[in-house]
């Protein structure tokens, strides 16, 4: 919660008639604030700002963005770019699929324009299909100019990622740890000349999953920079701020609290645990043709669940960080490529990424911070299209649900279910369950084997049968057991 607002106050209530909200000037010293205190800035009328070229976009990226047919600038671009190309710091604050890559990579191009130079702008992210996400934009919007980016992310090979940096791109994307990496063993490669430093998620990346790597990061890069943070969802500890030593940031918030897009319907599913699946089932049958993002609390039941939807016929292909890079953005770009209608994933996919054609997110297992519903629902219903988000409630979850509802400030409505219909697919999901149980086991057992030879140089899958042969490997595991 931003300060400066009274805490009765919630995302439902209506807005106030000017359509900018105000922007946040100046940082206080290092007081009982949780952040930048508000300083109500003249109204600006949204109609006489219609186009990138008002806020101070230079042509050549204007035509860019006519391209990529971004025709007008959503609110929080015509909030943050005039002030980013003035050279202010900047805390980013909208919903999600609200055009935040636009209004951060639109002033580091711009800038880069005005003083060429390599190894510009560095943008940090919470998961690597966001990176990868932002590196497409970066490329569409600087293809003209002939912007060279890099995205540095674990799970790839990072013996060609220091060939990347070795040809000094201008934009570097990356999830901290294998920043760090880079920044350690790669020799040659450093970040004393950074002008930008964006972190994308930032209330994630300032959390204390990636506090030592930030930390590393922000020592071994000048001072003197610009920084940007945006994220739909802001932690509000002024101490986290300063650590990402902003000078004098603007604050550009363009929703008021915590909010979910107004063309989302958001419904709930009261139903006993022991049930759920058989009632994911139902809702897939009774919203068949649409595209799907189910999200799961852990890569298990990801896994689990998509085999279980894949015994009963259904298109589904899971997502979650156990699984290998290549598979990871393979499952993506086939779900992008709607040659599946089913994603199953972890909060691994909850953030940023922006896959336009997702008619309905459903929270299989209720997140255990209320934001990250945030994050999840907002992949659907994304720049100006409607959607659906279904949320399970079991008999455990009563408390989570209530600390949703009350975080975005609505109560939400029960999705109507016919439960003699839900019923009548118990035994073919039962079945479906029990199939999908074995395959779990026979990947593990298969999985564990291959760690076990993985000491051997030959080529894995192909000797291995011959190895458990010669070697007697039935025997051996008999033992072990």
């Amino acid at each position: 919660r931003w300060p400066g607002r009274t805490k009765t106050t919630f995302p439902g209530t209506p807005r106030a008639a000017n359509p900018l909200p105000e922007c946040a000037e100046g940082m206080a010293a290092p007081e009982e604030h949780d952040s930048p205190p508000e300083a109500p800035q003249p109204a600006v009328l949204e109609e006489e700002t219609k186009t990138f070229k008002d806020l101070g976009v230079t042509d050549v990226l204007c035509e860019a963005c006519d391209q990529l047919g971004w025709t007008k600038p959503t609110k929080i671009q015509i909030e943050a770019i005039p002030l980013a190309l003035q050279g202010r710091d900047i805390i980013g604050l909208a919903e999600t699929g609200s055009g935040k890559t636009g209004a951060f990579a639109l002033p580091i191009l711009n800038a880069l324009l005005e003083t060429p130079q390599r190894l510009f702008a560095l943008v940090l992210t919470p998961t690597r299909e966001l990176a990868f996400q932002i590196s497409e934009q970066f490329e569409a919007l600087g293809s003209s100019i002939g912007v060279q980016s890099a995205v540095i992310v674990g799970g790839i090979d990072s013996m060609s990622q220091s060939l990347a940096l070795a040809k000094k791109p201008h934009v570097i994307i990356a999830t901290p740890g294998r920043l760090i990496d880079h920044l350690e063993n790669t020799k040659g490669f450093n970040l004393r000349a950074l002008k930008y430093l964006v972190m994308d998620e930032a209330d994630r990346i300032l959390n204390m999953d990636f506090e030592t790597e930030v930390d590393k990061i922000l020592k071994v890069i000048p001072r003197d920079r610009k920084t940007f943070l945006f994220s739909a969802t802001m932690t509000k500890k002024v101490q986290k701020l300063q650590r990402a030593a902003l000078k004098n940031p603007v604050k550009c918030a363009v929703s008021s609290k915590y909010q979910t897009v107004e063309k989302l319907q958001q419904y709930y599913i009261f139903i006993p645990s022991k049930f759920k699946d058989t009632y994911l089932v139902y809702i897939l049958n009774e919203l068949a043709g649409n595209s799907f993002m189910i999200f799961c609390s852990t890569c298990n039941n990801t896994q689990r669940t998509a085999l279980l939807l894949r015994n009963l016929g259904f298109t589904a292909i899971p997502l979650h960080g156990q699984m290998s890079q290549s598979k990871r953005l393979g499952s993506l770009n086939k779900f992008k490529a709607k040659a599946r209608s089913i994603l199953l994933a972890t909060d691994v996919a909850s953030r940023g990424l922006d896959i336009p054609h997702v008619d309905v997110v459903v929270n299989f297992d209720i997140p255990t911070h209320s934001k990250d519903y945030i994050h999840r629902v907002g992949r659907t219903a994304r720049a100006g299209r409607s959607g659906k988000a279904i949320t399970f409630v079991t008999q455990y979850d009563v408390e989570l649900f209530q600390r949703i509802e009350h975080l975005i400030g609505k109560k939400l409505p029960v999705f109507p279910t016919q439960d003699d219909e839900v019923m009548m697919l118990t035994e073919r999901v039962t079945e479906a369950q029990r199939f999908a149980r074995m395959e779990l086991r026979e990947h593990g057992e298969k999985k564990k084997r291959v760690r076990e030879d993985a000491g051997d140089d030959d080529d894995r899958e192909g000797a291995m049968g011959v190895r458990n042969k010669v070697a007697g490997g039935k025997m051996k595991k008999r033992k072990g057991r």
